[in-house]
């Protein structure tokens, strides 16, 4: 467990430098602090640590599990999305901007639920050390976990917070890059759009547009939901932490953190190093997923 306390302080933010004369007060630093922190490179702590001790490998535990999980996550979350849109157009007359948002929340629900157990597989593989291993692969984890917590709900502690801040994550998500593109497409259609290959007369977010709304989107919704992504995790990884009893139920796995290491080291902590992981990621699902429309004549 030390390791793993090792590991993850190196991602903790390190101390504010003193201000210097004249360069603004303590709210320009708080202003500034998450750009400031990826500019000095601070965020990749962790990307050091972690190799120092485990071998590179270390980066890519629990990776089976993602790519186990990530394929029919995808898959439900836009499948529903499309759905869920439909529906609620036409049954409710919801239109223009809010139907993207509760679409988007609804079906990032459902693909969450849908998809949990391979997530809290997945956490507990990432969170191992070199030489304290629990779960010797995906089979032994899925297993142990049923065997020693509870059965089938074993694999959803957690799903509480993980639906609360997937609602904002998703909703958040889908709204911002739909909203973009019809903004972008409505004003300039020319600089940012082009014909769809499956319909001329549907136009379409050149690929770089795309990639670009699909990071924004991404780094929006991240920043919003990400104090529900911190209790998830601390709530998933159950027994193995050491102050597991005090971290049994949402409310008290927040009040814990707030508690302890306020909302920047706490709540928000690792906020930086998950934009290099969230930005590219929407990006590319955003980006291949209206590519794919087109190449199934979706459109």
């Amino acid at each position: 467990m030390a390791a793993a306390a090792a590991a993850l302080a190196a991602a903790e933010p390190p101390p504010a430098m003193p201000q210097a004369a004249g360069t603004g007060g303590p709210a320009a630093r708080r202003d500034f602090y998450w750009l400031r922190s990826f500019l000095a490179g601070g965020v990749f702590s962790t990307l050091r640590a972690v190799p120092q001790k485990e071998g590179y490998l270390g980066l890519y535990k629990g990776n089976g599990a993602m790519m186990i999980r990530i394929f029919p996550y995808g898959a439900i979350q836009f499948m529903a999305f499309e759905h869920y849109k439909t529906l609620i157009t036409t049954k409710l007359g919801v239109s223009g901007h809010v139907h993207r948002l509760m679409a988007g929340s609804l079906a990032g629900m459902t693909a969450v639920i849908c998809t949990y157990p391979l997530d809290m597989v997945r956490v507990r593989l990432a969170f191992q050390v070199k030489g304290e291993h629990t779960y010797t692969g995906i089979i032994h984890a899925f297993k142990t976990i049923y065997a020693k917590e509870g059965g089938f709900l074993g694999f959803y502690r957690g799903l509480m917070p993980t639906i609360l801040g997937m609602a904002p994550y998703a909703g958040v998500s889908f709204f911002t890059f739909g909203t973009l593109k019809s903004v972008g497409l409505s004003h300039a259609p020319t600089l940012l759009g082009r014909p769809s290959s499956d319909n001329p007369n549907v136009l379409v977010l050149k690929t770089h547009i795309n990639l670009i709304c699909g990071g924004v989107a991404g780094a929006i919704a991240q920043t919003i939901s990400y104090p529900f992504d911190v209790t998830r995790r601390r709530m998933q990884l159950g027994t193995v932490l050491p102050e597991f009893e005090k971290c049994l139920t949402m409310r008290e796995t927040m009040k814990y953190v707030y508690g302890h290491h306020g909302i920047r080291k706490g709540l928000y902590r690792g906020l930086s190093l998950n934009y290099i992981r969230c930005v590219p990621s929407q990006a590319v699902a955003f980006t291949t997923y209206e590519l794919m429309k087109q190449f199934f004549h979706l459109n």
